[in-house]
């Protein structure tokens, strides 16, 4: 599947009608980014159940100061609407890969159960 442009537009009705969704927050100036671009993009056809998504920082600052980018590429998993992991930094391929088999085997059933109870815990 190809990567998916988000926007403020699409970005909630994309994150929360896909189980998994990974979003590269890039810039076209950057280039760690450019060269990340090739490594998602080939991803992304490889995994044709998951929705890479990309947010460019410059056209799209309100998304970018929302999840506090500070540094790009930055790499955002989001699984059942949850955060799993964000990082500033440029993965290479199968580190890449890595993250979405970790991201995969996630028991969320256990993390709604951890979120549960620390909402609890005051």
């Amino acid at each position: 599947m190809p990567t998916v442009e988000l926007t403020k537009d699409n970005f909630e009705e994309t994150v929360t009608g896909s189980e998994i969704v990974l979003i590269d927050f890039w810039a076209a100036w950057c280039g760690p980014c450019r060269m990340f671009g090739p490594v998602y993009e080939k991803a992304a056809a490889r995994h044709s159940d998951i929705v890479f998504g990309k947010v460019d920082t410059e056209a799209q600052p309100e998304l970018a100061g929302a999840f506090q980018i500070s540094s790009i590429p930055t790499l955002m998993a989001v699984r059942d609407r949850t955060v799993l992991y964000s990082q500033p930094g440029a993965l290479p391929p199968q580190a890449l890969e890595d993250l979405i088999g970790r991201i995969r085997a996630v028991d969320m059933d256990d993390v709604r159960r951890q979120a549960a109870g620390s909402r609890g815990a005051k």
